[in-house]
């Protein structure tokens, strides 16, 4: 719906200022001195906080909570961006801390950042230009996206961490406090470390999503075919699609390591060249 000033479907404060053109859904609140602008869209029931700045051509779905202090939408931080209608398009039932940073993307790589639905975005992480963010991420405080990365479904980069442009973090990885990722994380592992490194499959992530224990078994038996051997790649990926062939995670898998345009991060630093 357009913004009306008066309208008794949402509550904005007195001292916040919503730009003409902006659209904002029924139940959503927006507090004080917060300020929206004209091309934001925000859906129903979000609780948008004090002292936040939501700008540019963003998008933002229903029930996700935004606190004070966030910018939303704000120039990327590109210096090849020249003022282009690019976009920022957030999902569903998102929490956003203090001082989170998400922004739009650039029209060289696509001109949108999509971040889905149910993830949550600690005080300071950063979230650069032309990223693509699954539903269920976990970023912790001051965890730092640089542009262009791709974040699936469930991965938690822990604290203090930080993603190299063009990289990937695969489904349900793990990336420790203070990492410093310069390639693809696989997904299902644990990284960790200044370059990181592999480290293990996350196991205890994986329980605690209900992965079963004989799945798990699997997923240990390809991360040690995988990543422990020095045999040449396709012939560790022709192992690992014998285990289970038909193993869904095991296809995701495979498809992430035969994908990646980076390399992986290794377990060991004579192996980079291999992976």
């Amino acid at each position: 719906m357009t913004f009306r000033k008066n309208s008794p479907d949402f509550s904005i404060h007195p001292t916040a200022i919503v730009e003409p053109g902006a659209e904002i859904g029924d139940g959503t609140t927006v507090g004080p001195y917060s300020v929206i602008g004209p091309n934001v869209r925000l859906g129903r029931n979000n609780r948008i906080g004090s002292h936040v700045v939501i700008e540019g051509h963003t998008t933002i779905g229903d029930e996700n909570q935004i606190y004070q202090f966030a910018s939303v939408g704000a120039a990327p931080q590109d210096l090849k961006w020249q003022g282009e209608d690019t976009t920022l398009t957030v999902g569903d039932r998102n929490i956003i801390r203090e001082y989170v940073t998400l922004q739009p993307g650039t029209e060289a790589g696509g001109g949108v950042t999509t971040i889905g639905d149910d993830n949550l975005f600690m005080a300071y992480s950063h979230v650069a230009h032309d990223c693509l963010i699954g539903s269920h991420v976990h970023l912790a405080n001051a965890a730092t996206l640089a542009g262009h990365i791709e974040v699936q479904d469930y991965a938690n980069l822990s604290g203090l961490s930080a993603v190299h442009q063009f990289s990937r973090i695969g489904t349900h990885a793990f990336v420790s406090g203070g990492a410093m990722v310069a390639q693809d994380v696989p997904p299902y592992c644990i990284v960790q470390g200044d370059r990181a490194r592999l480290v293990g499959l996350n196991e205890v992530g994986l329980r605690r999503h209900a992965v079963q224990e004989d799945e798990i078994l699997v997923l240990r038996k390809a991360y040690r075919r995988l990543f422990l051997s020095n045999d040449p790649l396709a012939a560790r990926l022709s192992a690992v699609a014998e285990i289970a062939p038909d193993l869904h995670s095991i296809a995701v898998l495979i498809a992430f390591v035969s994908g990646a345009k980076r390399g992986l991060v290794s377990t060991r630093r004579k192996e980079t060249s291999a992976a």
